[in-house]
């Protein structure tokens, strides 16, 4: 079993602690909690359990006498149990700890009370005093310890950067294996923590190549840094990097705050879906480079959103989701018709405009800077994994918003305001290739993301990606209606996925 000892010099330390441990945990961990009265066990706990409320200030009474103090309304549901007053092992069963793992994580003082009755901990920490002050011993399970060591990590890259001392909180998990904290400095808005460890991308698929190859998706904070160089140097508004640790995978950043582009209901404003869509056309005038310099011997290549990239993307759809909807698998006939109907839209794509495509370009990647103007309103982020591929690709992401409704009479008045701004600043802009190419990129997107958002319920056990199917089944669907995809309609109304329900 591995180990690791940190000294803890003050009781603010030992609660730091806890605040890096509370955002290594996940639903299944058991950690004890081992040490001698006033130890610190309970001050640890009390950082672990206020990190994952997200305040500061929360009420973490000791559970004593109750033994197990729960808090279920918690983001990561946390059992608090304290085993001093328990008379025998035999009573760790009343506890109910197994159903509290199922739908959380475990936190146990004095384990040694229970009599090898608990169960095998994830990790282990046992508080000491020595000269200094106090140190914690902590074993562990491999996994669950190098999630720690990541967040340990992350105290260490925040006390180079100067805030070793700042409030962590857990800000959000998107759908890959990137996260992201706020990180309170005693400024007036708190730094965001991007943490993206390296992804080597799976399993090989096809040529040697892994899904995220074949998509040109990216696998570190390079491609982050230099999108982020590029789209700044050429004036459009994304967030400064404070600090950076390319090789761990670290970025602290700007916090563009959290006003974006829907109400308080979480329906579009229109005037800010407008300047987003004209920010695109802005975009799409400019000349992008290829190649970008991120640090001494580091580069990142912006590579093209080619026909490998386009189709690995819309098997998503014959591979996830029409499994999910018929209850079977394609066969390699119906799995070959659908490639060859793509590869037919896909050819006619050969000669449209090409941009920087920022590839999810939409609501949650849209942050609305009130205090600024023109262009600079709309801040950017989630660009990682841009490619340079047909223009209309980003404005087919944000006016069938995957997360949002976008009624018919806003996606026109977009597609309008689109060209309206292009055609005012460029006389050659072809509206009708243009419409083409959106009805295209429009299919493309949504089949890929009926396919991704069932694989996240599948593979990823995120069902929440869920509730957005009926909406993209409704995008896919209108976009399929240009005769340019003519192809595709006929081959998913020969299967019957357009007209399946969930199930």
């Amino acid at each position: 079993m591995t180990s690791l000892i940190i000294q803890l010099a003050t009781a603010e330390d030992t609660e730091r602690l806890g605040q890096d441990l509370a955002l290594a945990l996940v639903k299944g961990d058991l950690v004890t909690l081992s040490g001698d009265l006033g130890a610190g066990k309970s001050t640890l706990a009390r950082g672990l359990i206020r990190t994952i409320a997200n305040d500061g200030t929360y009420e973490v009474p000791s559970p004593t006498f109750t033994i197990v103090q729960s808090y279920p309304e918690l983001r990561l549901p946390i059992s608090h149990v304290d085993l001093y007053r328990l008379s025998s092992g035999e009573e760790i069963d009343e506890l109910g700890l197994d159903e509290a793992l199922e739908d959380g994580a475990v936190l146990v003082e004095w384990p040694e009370r229970a009599d090898d009755a608990l169960a095998k901990p994830t990790i282990r920490i046992n508080l000491l005093n020595d000269g200094d002050g106090r140190k914690a011993e902590i074993e562990g399970e491999a996994a669950s310890l190098a999630r720690l060591q990541r967040s340990l990590s992350i105290r260490t890259f925040l006390g180079r950067a100067g805030y070793a001392t700042a409030d962590r909180r857990y800000l959000l998990g998107d759908a890959s294996a990137r996260g992201y904290e706020t990180v309170d400095t005693g400024c007036v808005r708190p730094l965001i923590l991007m943490n993206s460890p390296y992804n080597p991308g799976g399993p090989i698929l096809r040529d040697g190549k892994t899904y995220m190859q074949i998509a040109h998706l990216s696998q570190s904070v390079t491609a982050f840094v230099a999108i982020n160089q590029l789209l700044r140097s050429n004036g459009f508004y994304v967030p400064q990097i404070m600090s950076d640790d390319l090789d761990n995978g670290f970025l602290l950043l700007e916090n563009l705050g959290s006003e974006g582009i829907l109400d308080d209901k979480g329906a579009p404003i229109v005037e800010r879906y407008e300047a987003s869509v004209r920010l695109l056309a802005r975009m799409h005038e400019r000349s992008w480079a290829r190649d970008i310099e991120v640090a001494k011997n580091r580069s990142h290549h912006v590579h093209d959103f080619d026909r490998d990239a386009m189709m690995i993307e819309v098997e998503l759809l014959s591979d996830w989701y029409v499994r999910r909807m018929s209850g079977k698998p394609l066969t390699p006939e119906q799995k070959d018709e659908y490639v060859g109907a793509w590869d037919i839209v896909f050819s006619q794509l050969t000669n449209s405009e090409k941009s920087l495509v920022q590839r999810d370009f939409h609501s949650p990647n849209i942050l609305w800077r009130s205090e600024a103007t023109g262009t600079d309103r709309v801040g950017l982020i989630d660009f990682q994994d841009a490619m340079i591929g047909p223009s209309a690709y980003d404005v087919a992401s944000l006016v069938l918003d995957a997360r949002v409704t976008i009624d018919p009479a806003l996606q026109k008045h977009l597609l309008d305001a689109y060209i309206e701004e292009r055609r005012s600043r460029d006389a050659s802009f072809n509206e009708a290739a243009f419409l083409q190419a959106f009805s295209i990129m429009a299919a493309q997107r949504n089949a890929k993301i009926l396919g991704i958002f069932v694989r996240l319920d599948e593979r990823d056990g995120k069902p929440y990606y869920l509730k957005h199917l009926p909406r993209i089944q409704t995008y896919l669907a209108s976009a399929l209606v240009h005769p340019s995809l003519k192809p595709v309609r006929e081959w998913c109304e020969k299967m019957g996925i357009l007209s399946l329900e969930l199930q």
